[in-house]
């Protein structure tokens, strides 16, 4: 998935000290929308975009909506799992995200220096990761992760959905220092986990 359409707005605005523009607007029907409004993942595009709570209910429960399948509705869960085996799954950082996707691939996703990065998993780990956690099994493709953080020696491991990875994304875009990140962005990313557990 690529970081573009509302979140990469979220992302510009956080790296350059900005607040979220408040005159954000649903990207299918142009209505003004509250800060905590709902996301769709556009199959079409590869984006998330941002939506209004009306627009929202035309995709909820799997409806199809007025987008021929083309958009998808972002759910709000967030479960907190217990370890999960990650170091199989080919991917050489300790905060990141694994997306399953509809056509049965994995990627994965995580902050660089350079920006994000983006690998392909192998499928055949893949499944034995999942085989260690079976809520794993019950991710929704395309719209939902396993978001780890093993930095630092934590054990951070939650079912998560996709624009909250992208959010984690934000932070530590806005935050990294030098080649290693620097000081003030572990305890950003610190407390974007703290949130997430509130949230959960």
């Amino acid at each position: 998935m690529t970081v573009d359409g509302a979140l990469a707005r979220l992302i510009r605005s956080a790296a350059d000290h900005r607040p979220t523009a408040p005159t954000e607007e649903c990207d299918l029907c142009a209505a003004p929308v509250a800060a905590d409004h709902p996301h769709l993942y556009d199959t079409g595009q590869d984006q998330v975009r941002c939506a209004c709570r009306p627009c929202s209910v035309l995709f909820a429960d799997g409806r199809q909506g007025t987008g021929d399948g083309q958009f998808r509705l972002i759910p709000t869960r967030r479960v907190r799992l217990g370890k999960v085996d990650t170091a199989a799954l080919g991917v050489p950082v300790g905060l990141v995200f694994f997306v399953p996707r509809a056509d049965g691939s994995v990627t994965a996703q995580g902050p660089s220096p350079a920006g994000a990065m983006r690998w392909e998993v192998d499928a055949a780990a893949w499944r034995r990761a999942v085989a260690g956690c079976p809520p794993l099994a019950g991710l929704t493709p395309d719209v939902e992760a396993l978001l780890v953080n093993t930095v630092h020696g934590l054990d951070h491991h939650w079912i998560a959905p996709v624009d909250d990875c992208y959010r984690m994304l934000a932070v530590v875009r806005r935050e990294w220092r030098g080649l290693s990140g620097g000081g003030r962005m572990w305890p950003a990313v610190a407390r974007f986990f703290e949130e997430l557990t509130e949230r959960s």
